[in-house]
């Protein structure tokens, strides 16, 4: 492991600890200083449940010429994240909350271009937050190739076919629609649909079932991870999929492990709106020594 400027009690990072939907965050703000080096083996530490602070990612927070702030998103394994849903809307309140700006449109740049964020609702730690998502691609080149016409495409998982609807957010989602979310189901045969050979790149996969006109239950599964309490981009590609296959529903609400996510569709832009709520859970530092 790398040596790091702050491994001593004499100079911690001072870290925020946020999540959205259960969809936990490290934020590290580095918009009045210089960010320190090494942080993709910083990632892999903060996050860790053991010897960490423990969370599904870490949020690194940097000044931007064209936006309210920059944002980098690091996996657990320390790669870079490519989805931003949660995370977005724990910027937007970590912004806000500390003073970075007082405006209630706060707007992100990403290395997926600058998003919008607007908060709906705030109160102390706590707030709600819509994102501007853009829309999804049915024909990108992350997703696999060979699509029927209603755009499925059929996998083989184990012993088991399953019809799989692709969707990009940015980054590849497999959308299953089953009336079975159990642990046998879902841990078994999520992350072998996850990295199937038929996609160009391993993809989150979303199992979901409908419990009404516009509404579903959702389990989610993400490379490089798990199973996760919550994602906006997977909420985004799941609404895709039930407009695609007929829900009626202006507004989709979908209940994850974590909490309640919607997504509107802009009449105009086609948009995808997500909106759904992020908390600061804690404030602290963090101490590292190399050697573990």
């Amino acid at each position: 492991m790398a040596s790091y400027p702050f491994n001593n009690i004499h100079n911690p990072l001072q870290f925020t600890k946020l999540h959205g939907t259960g969809n936990s965050f490290i934020c590290l703000d580095y918009t009045r200083c210089t960010p320190h080096d090494c942080l993709s083996d910083l990632a892999s530490a903060i996050t860790d449940c053991n010897k960490g602070i423990g969370a599904d990612g870490m949020i690194v927070i940097l000044p931007s010429e064209t936006a309210t702030v920059r944002m980098i998103l690091y996996n657990p394994d320390g790669t870079k994240a490519n989805g931003y849903g949660n995370s977005l809307r724990c910027v937007a309140l970590y912004a806000r909350a500390t003073g970075i700006t007082s405006s209630s449109l706060i707007t992100v740049e990403t290395d997926n271009g600058i998003i919008s964020t607007q908060i709906e609702k705030l109160s102390d730690r706590h707030a709600v937050v819509t994102v501007d998502m853009g829309y999804p691609d049915f024909n990108s080149p992350n997703l696999p190739v060979t699509r029927d016409a209603f755009g499925r495409v059929i996998l083989t998982a184990g012993e088991r076919a399953f019809t799989i609807f692709p969707v990009s957010m940015g980054y590849p989602h497999g959308i299953v629609f089953t009336d079975d979310l159990s642990d046998s189901n879902f841990l078994s045969n999520a992350p072998l649909i996850s990295s199937h050979p038929r996609w160009p790149k391993n993809a989150t996969v979303e199992f979901v079932h409908k419990t009404g006109n516009g509404h579903y239950d959702i389990r989610v599964w993400e490379p490089g991870h798990g199973e996760t309490q919550a994602c906006g981009t997977g909420a985004c590609a799941v609404a895709a999929a039930a407009w695609l296959t007929g829900c009626t529903s202006l507004i989709v609400t979908m209940r994850l492990k974590g909490g309640i996510l919607s997504v509107t569709r802009q009449p105009d832009s086609g948009n995808f709106m997500l909106t759904g709520p992020s908390t600061i859970v804690a404030n602290g530092v963090f101490y590292l020594t190399p050697a573990e």
